[in-house]
């Protein structure tokens, strides 16, 4: 079994028992919190535990979940008096905008949240914390902004999140917390992305090659595999019927659940079963671990 197999079958393991444990952790800390009044520490806890509620009714496509525990997670973050805290907060909600398909609304949560925490950062310095809430804050204004065709404001939230990522130290890897990932490795993941998203596939393609080759350090499973996602789309839009299948087939083996119902992954499989007019069973696999192929 490949590296990359074993690691997409624990992350299906952990995400399972996440879910398990969600709803009475949830309860849990939040009585936790509520019995230690002043407590600015729990409440943060809370916030965390709200991010890995989001995460999950996010992949599993439930909007309205999704916006519920964006509320709570919002308010329990007001109750920490931490900017930091709430910038994890903010990057959330501005999530929900992004699957909404809002994404000025979206950008306008991010340039508040980067606004009032960058007064904060100045004063304390520019510490791992900072560096990840800030630099989490301009990847997501990173994806709202290409989506929203807007190449300004693309290219300034790519420098910022440039310049943040160059004070991790070299050879250190990304650095994970609180439910976010930030540093050199995701932001080049989201270089990518936003690549696709103007409209340069060619110039993603590209980018993304040596990146699947050999992923950056210390990202998780989810990420290589939206990686290979995102190189599968720009694959196809180049018209790399191959190469689309061969990353859709990278994404899988690294990131099965993940892939079998994100609706990228799903629309480029559609795309190439239609083309290939179902006469490739590698293709009609993953078709069918997607649930795709009745509709076909």
């Amino acid at each position: 079994m490949r590296v990359g197999e074993l690691l997409g079958e624990q992350l299906a393991q952990a995400a399972h028992e996440l879910l398990r444990l969600l709803p009475t952790l949830l309860g849990q800390v939040t009585a936790a919190a509520l019995s230690s009044p002043g407590e600015a520490g729990i409440w943060s806890r809370v916030t965390d535990v709200y991010g890995c509620a989001y995460t999950i009714a996010h992949r599993l496509m439930q909007p309205d979940l999704a916006d519920t525990v964006v509320a709570r997670q919002t308010w329990a973050a007001r109750q920490t008096w931490n900017p930091g805290t709430e910038a994890v907060a903010a990057w959330t909600e501005a999530g929900t905008h992004q699957s909404a398909g809002h994404y000025t609304d979206g950008l306008t949560v991010v340039d508040r949240a980067i606004t009032t925490y960058e007064g904060a950062a100045r004063l304390g310095g520019y510490g791992p914390t900072q560096v990840l809430a800030l630099g989490s804050l301009h990847l997501r204004g990173i994806v709202l902004a290409s989506r929203d065709r807007d190449k300004a404001a693309t290219t300034a939230h790519t420098r910022h999140a440039r310049e943040l990522a160059a004070r991790i130290p070299a050879g250190q890897g990304d650095l994970i917390m609180h439910n976010l990932t930030f540093g050199p490795g995701n932001l080049a993941l989201y270089e990518v992305g936003s690549s696709i998203e103007l409209d340069h596939p060619h110039e993603a393609s590209e980018m993304a090659q040596p990146l699947m080759d050999t992923p950056p350090k210390g990202l998780r499973p989810s990420r290589v595999g939206r990686l290979c996602i995102d190189t599968a789309r720009a694959r196809l839009a180049i018209n790399d019927l191959e190469g689309a299948e061969q990353a859709l087939q990278a994404a899988f083996r690294i990131a099965p659940e993940m892939t079998e119902i994100h609706p990228m992954s799903r629309e480029v499989l559609r795309v190439l079963v239609i083309l290939h007019q179902r006469s490739k069973p590698s293709l009609m696999s993953m078709a069918k671990r997607s649930g795709l192929a009745p509709e076909l």
